[in-house]
């Protein structure tokens, strides 16, 4: 399966694609830097790329935890990137009443992994006719991910995404099985792995989250040799600045290399299973 978004085209197989940017929108010119350095590295590995960050960050582990600029301003701020550095944007929705209006700015809705079970925001956004990514729930398990697509279509969504963000594994930890992505491609929906949420400690600085970034790169190539279409990552200029996600954040100088080696791995995986299926 593919299908277009803005000038791209996501799922042409053999070329992964990226979902990234900062987690919570921060000043404008961030926004734009970002978007633009990550632009060029996508175009240079000719890797379809997608902008994303959130206006509100609703899911907080403490109520002093920071949420961001809101909508009105948050979508002033991704209509800045969409025109100016010419690319797609994303961006989480929380409430159904604030699907079309973020549809009239966003390519794509985002629906979080905690509500991921929400029929009316899925209908909502489904409705709009935005791609819908659908973050799969931490507490979900790979083959009950298909109701909340299921969700999605009947409610009139044509292009829908299904994105594995990791499993609680005890308590303050997260853990990706690979077994989940095969399941997950049997939806038909396209497959993105989240390469930094997934090495989240949920909870675990306390009142805020901690993670393990160090793994990302391990757990990236695990998830492309099973077989996705796409990857997200929250990517900053300078993680220990960001106020949301420091800990599992990637730096800009840290992607390229990563994403070189996830785009030869994709391709490989890719000409190898085509060989397969030709036997």
């Amino acid at each position: 399966m593919s299908f277009s978004i803005g000038d791209l085209t996501l799922g042409n197989p053999g070329q992964l694609f990226l979902l990234a940017g900062p987690c919570v929108l921060q000043e404008r010119d961030l926004a734009l830097r970002i978007a633009e350095q990550v632009r060029d590295i996508c175009a240079r590995l000719e890797v379809p790329y997608v902008f994303k960050a959130s206006f509100d960050k609703a899911n907080r582990s403490s109520w002093s935890g920071h949420r961001g600029p809101g909508l009105e301003a948050g979508l002033e701020l991704l209509a800045a990137v969409k025109q100016e550095i010419g690319v797609p944007v994303v961006t989480d929705v929380h409430l159904p009443e604030q699907c079309a209006a973020v549809a009239e700015v966003a390519d794509m809705l985002q629906i979080p992994a905690f509500l991921c079970r929400q029929t009316d925001l899925i209908a909502a956004a489904a409705k709009t006719g935005a791609v819908v990514n659908i973050k799969k729930g931490q507490f979900l398990s790979p083959w009950d991910a298909r109701h909340p697509i299921e969700k999605a279509r009947h409610f009139g969504a044509e292009r829908v995404m299904i994105t594995e963000r990791g499993c609680s594994f005890g308590y303050n930890n997260l853990v990706v099985d690979p077994r989940t992505f095969p399941v997950l491609r049997e939806t038909g929906a396209l497959v993105v792995h989240d390469a930094t949420h997934s090495l989240q400690l949920p909870g675990g600085k306390g009142a805020s989250t901690g993670g393990q970034k160090e793994f990302i790169p391990h757990v990236a190539r695990a998830a492309v040799a099973s077989g996705v279409d796409g990857i997200f990552a929250e990517v900053h200029e300078d993680p220990r600045s960001s106020p949301s996600d420091a800990e599992n954040m990637l730096s800009l100088e840290e992607l390229p290399p990563l994403l070189e080696t996830l785009v030869e791995l994709h391709q490989l995986v890719a000409r190898r299973t085509g060989a397969l299926a030709s036997q």
